[in-house]
């Protein structure tokens, strides 16, 4: 799927010269002439937006201020592109959350680097939000939230719904002690009644699946239960 730009920009003629040189470069173009037709299009969720200062009816940095304070538009990389060659926009631009500000007149190569460049800058901060949100991993352990997986030493090994969480909860906390309370409260919930014994039958499963490294968890007599920081 084509990602797609939107450019914003009162000079009809480099609207159209960079519209063109996008589509070469393989993307989707929208197109705006001030900063109202700019943050109205943006909720077509662009990949990317190249942003001129000097607008109609409303600058550059008047749009980034409004789609920074929308959470559907917030995440959105912005690029200045402007003929504004002053520190003092640069700063606040960037203050207000642009990625980067580019000063006309620039080269294509070096626009089409930039806006590569902020596209994986933001492909990679995803991919890291999804592996620290998603994906758990202490040792030989790995856990994928998502699908409900546990692999131990790459291989696949079932867990039933609660020894998942409770496995799930230890990983996310390893080298901190959690005490049987706090198990039955964020796994079992304070609504329904379970005692103390439930958590130590499930983390004895839990100890017989992690076959050999079932030391991995150690019981604070007493208290809980830890995962080692491995």
């Amino acid at each position: 799927m084509k990602k797609k730009i939107l450019i914003a920009d009162d000079e009809r003629d480099i609207i159209d010269f960079l519209k063109y040189n996008l589509e070469k470069e393989g993307f989707d173009v929208l197109t705006a002439k001030n900063g109202v037709e700019a943050v109205a299009l943006a909720a077509k969720l662009p990949s990317l937006i190249l942003l001129d200062i000097m607008m109609p009816e409303m600058d550059g940095l008047e749009a980034v201020r409004l789609l920074k304070m929308n959470s559907a538009t917030a995440k959105i990389p912005v690029i200045f592109l402007t003929a504004r060659n002053s520190e003092v926009d640069e700063v606040v631009g960037l203050e207000l959350g642009a990625d980067d500000y580019i000063i006309k007149p620039v080269s294509i190569p070096k626009l089409m680097a930039r806006i590569k460049m902020t596209l994986r800058k933001k492909a990679t901060a995803a991919e890291e939000k999804v592996s620290s949100t998603e994906i758990l991993r202490r040792g030989i352990i790995e856990i994928n939230r998502s699908r409900y997986k546990v692999f131990v030493n790459k291989k696949e090994v079932f867990f039933p719904k609660k020894e998942f969480e409770v496995l799930a909860y230890l990983v996310k906390n390893a080298g901190k002690v959690v005490t049987r309370e706090t198990l039955l409260s964020q796994i079992w919930g304070s609504d329904v009644y379970v005692i103390d014994r439930t958590v130590d039958v499930h983390i004895r499963k839990i100890r017989e699946k992690l076959g050999a490294n079932a030391d991995y968890i150690d019981t604070i007599k007493g208290v809980g239960y830890r995962m080692r920081e491995i």
